[in-house]
């Protein structure tokens, strides 16, 4: 093979994830696994069996279209004017994707060009990273500092230079649990106009704020245009595993992210397709009871956190919470991740691995709560022992 390495220099260091290495070793030990943000049960019943009729009933057991199924794509686009009073076109502005993390792909793939700049807010979840990466432009951090993780926006201003050319932006945020308030919002569309950039927007947890309120940047002036929305179902029905996201946008960048995506997946999740448009429709009262639910989970697991000696940064939104280790005595999260298991059954997340620089978040751990209450304070009392 002349020596040369197999895998691409693009990809170079994005090796096994780390959401892959810990759920692996919570196998192997049989540690609570608070590491990856996957429910340990299942969305609605009804919704499950929506999907078990769709199965049945020969819907989507072939090739779905391309764009996503019709029922899916006015679901979606009903989803956005019913609760952010957003009017998109289910025929043109409305693309069902595997997951959001396809839908991310598939954007930076379309819209970027080797060479461009990329501003992400900084811990980024793992895949914005590999993603620009193959599409052949930089990443330039904007990094989140403990305790509040909000944005520098004088900071954002310096970082944009001529090679700017698309933001990607993730709120409620992951890990920290940060989410952008409305003049944070307002700021960033101002700068987004100012240098004509485009905008892509992870909403995946946006029924998941328990402080404050979502608020889509595509909803602000001058930004419907620029703005690719991407969310999913898996965080919002807890059935992570059928992968079925989506964008909406304006009809020229659909089309874009659309002719990446087709080279992807091409179509994906066929009958799960008809049981997440009947999910979007369930009443105000499903989505309220789940955001309570999980914010019962936090509170647990955030007070049993602090009880155990961690330094606790209680999220705004997401099923994740951040903390410090250092007050612990520890120095490396990356470390301690590797020997909870061991030392008390319990396996979590290093903050480092979503850095550039992973001395910005060396000490922290990120745990999810999106557990059954009785495994969180089975999870607490282990880590008690620390």
């Amino acid at each position: 093979m002349g020596g040369r390495p197999l895998l691409n220099r693009r990809l170079d260091g994005h090796g096994t994830t780390i959401f892959a290495e810990m759920s692996a070793l919570a196998a192997r030990t049989g540690a609570i696994n608070l590491g990856q943000g996957f429910p340990d049960t299942d969305g609605p019943e009804e919704v499950r069996e929506a999907a078990v009729r769709a199965l049945r009933d020969g819907r989507g057991n072939q090739y779905p279209p391309g764009p996503g199924v019709p029922e899916l794509r006015t679901a979606i686009a009903e989803h956005q004017r019913r609760f952010y009073g957003l009017s998109y076109d289910p025929d043109t502005e409305v693309l069902v994707t595997a997951g959001a993390t396809e839908a991310i792909a598939a954007s930076m793939l379309a819209l970027l060009e080797p060479g461009d700049e990329v501003i992400a807010f900084e811990p980024f979840y793992d895949s914005y990273a590999a993603c620009i990466a193959m599409a052949g432009a930089t990443r330039v951090p904007l990094t989140l500092r403990a305790p509040d993780f909000r944005p520098d926006l004088d900071a954002l201003r310096a970082a944009i230079t001529p090679r700017t050319r698309l933001l990607l932006l993730n709120s409620p945020h992951n890990p920290t649990g940060m989410v952008l308030t409305r003049d944070e919002l307002t700021a960033i569309a101002a700068l987004a106009v100012e240098h004509d950039l485009l905008v892509v927007t992870d909403e995946v947890y946006e029924h998941l704020v328990f402080d404050g309120e979502h608020i889509p940047l595509a909803s602000l002036p001058g930004m419907r245009e620029r703005t690719v929305s991407i969310s999913s179902s898996g965080k919002t029905f807890s059935f992570t595993g059928w992968k079925v996201g989506w964008v909406t946008a304006s009809a020229p960048l659909v089309t874009a992210v659309r002719t990446a995506k087709q080279y992807l997946t091409f179509v994906s999740a066929g009958p799960f397709q008809y049981a997440v448009a009947e999910a979007l429709s369930l009443p105000d009262g499903y989505f309220t009871g789940f955001r309570e639910g999980l914010r019962a989970k936090r509170d647990i697991l955030a007070d049993g956190l602090t009880e155990a000696g961690f330094e606790v940064f209680r999220p705004q939104g997401t099923y994740f919470i951040t903390t410090d280790v250092a007050a612990l005595g520890e120095k490396d999260g990356i470390a301690l991740c590797r020997s909870l298991p061991e030392r008390c059954g319990v396996v979590a997340v290093p903050n480092a691995v979503f850095y550039d620089d992973p001395d910005a978040g060396r000490s922290q751990v990120r745990f999810a709560f999106c557990k059954r209450e009785d495994v969180l304070r089975e999870a607490v009392a282990r880590l008690r022992r620390l």
